[in-house]
């Protein structure tokens, strides 16, 4: 695919729709737009010809766009960090707000109860999960996974909650107090009670300010970033930084970093940024 057509199809998705692909990574949308135009079995213009006339065809073009993968319990390292070191400092507050920004299916969300419960910090946290794919907040809601796809990650529950430190502290966890598991019918179902927990909605980071109108304690946003340019990157962390109380957490992806003006203002901190009191 030519530059030529990846910008025409980025144009034609922005005048057509609300959505904006201009400050995506060049080599990330085009590898997404390349899979989809293979899917699909059209040629380029085909493909145009069809977005500028079919708008469920359109939306489903950016929800395959969009889509990103998650696990539970991704990179135990950071699990243990919040839970060792960055839920402690928030434990006191009278109430405590979360927002998993680009949350995909919502293995990280339900990761997040299921700690918070743990520690507990169930009752008075109030988690948020926002993603621009429609699809991924309606599987969010469902929080039905499959369990041939998902059975691998219970090593990460193990790794965080079942080491030979937390076991001889608080007992083996079993995973049967937060799912039902039916390897018969490949399912991995989150029990209701963690289900009814968190605000799922669409939130589109490169247009949407914050919709909830209250500050955070804590955002989490990993392996998003990744796939924008400096430009619009920035334009998120703005977002985030005016959505943090002073002194609250941001987590992102592993492989991402804060390199521009909000360097200053988000103190790195190992595997999580602070925001300066000062700002």
């Amino acid at each position: 695919m030519t530059d030529d057509e990846i910008l025409k199809l980025v144009e034609t998705v922005k005048v057509t729709s609300k959505y904006d692909f201009s400050d995506y990574t060049e080599k990330s949308f085009r590898r997404r737009i390349e899979k989809v135009v293979t899917d699909n079995k059209l040629s380029v213009d085909d493909l145009l010809k069809r977005l500028k006339t079919d708008k469920t065809f359109l939306e489903k073009i950016v929800r395959d766009i969009t889509v990103n993968t998650t696990e539970l319990l991704r990179d135990p390292n950071v699990w243990i960090t919040l839970r060792d070191k960055i839920l402690p400092e928030l434990k006191n507050k009278e109430s405590i707000n979360i927002w998993h920004a680009g949350c995909s299916s919502g293995q990280e969300v339900y990761s997040m109860l299921i700690m918070l419960n743990e520690l507990g910090l169930y009752d008075k946290t109030n988690v948020f999960g926002t993603d621009l794919n429609t699809d991924m907040i309606e599987e969010s809601k469902r929080a039905i996974y499959k369990y041939q796809f998902n059975a691998i990650y219970f090593e990460n529950f193990d790794a965080v909650f079942n080491s030979t430190e937390e076991v001889a502290k608080r007992g083996k966890l079993s995973y049967d107090k937060y799912f039902t598991i039916d390897k018969n019918k490949d399912l991995i179902i989150v029990k209701d009670f963690l289900k009814k927990k968190p605000f799922f909605r669409t939130h589109d980071l490169v247009n949407d300010d914050n919709v909830f109108g209250i500050f955070f304690d804590l955002i989490i946003c990993r392996n998003v970033l990744i796939y924008f340019n400096n430009k619009l990157q920035n334009r998120v962390f703005d977002l985030f930084h005016r959505s943090l109380f002073p002194d609250s957490f941001l987590i992102i992806g592993m492989h991402e970093s804060i390199l521009g003006p909000f360097s200053t203002r988000l103190e790195k901190r190992g595997l999580y940024y602070k925001k300066r009191h000062e700002y």
